[in-house]
């Protein structure tokens, strides 16, 4: 369905006008869809993101640091979400041993198992462009990877 049906404007400023919001609305379209996959297991998307780069650091443990900085939301606080995490059983912390001032985060064995369900989430997310082929989906990274280059 096109932008203007969505949300009821048949004029926009101008065409960069359309498009700015139209990426806004869809990526509140694709965020709710992942917001809904997760409540079941009552996770944030944010707390998601940071047991996904744990899972591709494993077994090597992270620092605050490395997943502020990998992390897609760059306002989330990160502290805190680990922190939940860990109440949950899902990541552990622990004092670096290089330096002392440095907390390192492990994802643990439950986050591990936890994160294999939601391969699942992935395929269903990744349906929601099926109606994109391939070469417009690799045309939509590129031309998304440019605006922000």
């Amino acid at each position: 369905m096109t932008l203007e049906k969505e949300i009821f404007q048949e004029k926009f400023k101008s065409s960069k006008h359309k498009a700015i919001l139209n990426i806004f609305y869809t990526y509140n379209w694709l965020y709710e869809k992942h917001v809904r996959e997760l409540k079941p297991y009552d996770l944030t998307v944010q707390q998601f993101n940071i047991l996904r780069i744990l899972r591709g650091q494993f077994p090597k443990p992270a620092s605050i640091k490395l997943l502020k900085q990998r992390m897609i939301d760059k306002m989330s606080d990160v502290s805190r979400l680990v922190e939940k995490l860990r109440v949950k059983g899902l990541v552990e912390r622990s004092t670096c041993s290089n330096d002392r001032r440095n907390v390192d985060v492990k994802i643990t064995e439950k986050g591990l198992e936890l994160l294999s369900k939601f391969d699942l989430i992935d395929d269903a997310l990744q349906n929601s462009i099926t109606n994109l082929s391939e070469p417009e989906i690799e045309n939509l990274n590129h031309l998304l990877d440019k605006l922000r280059g």
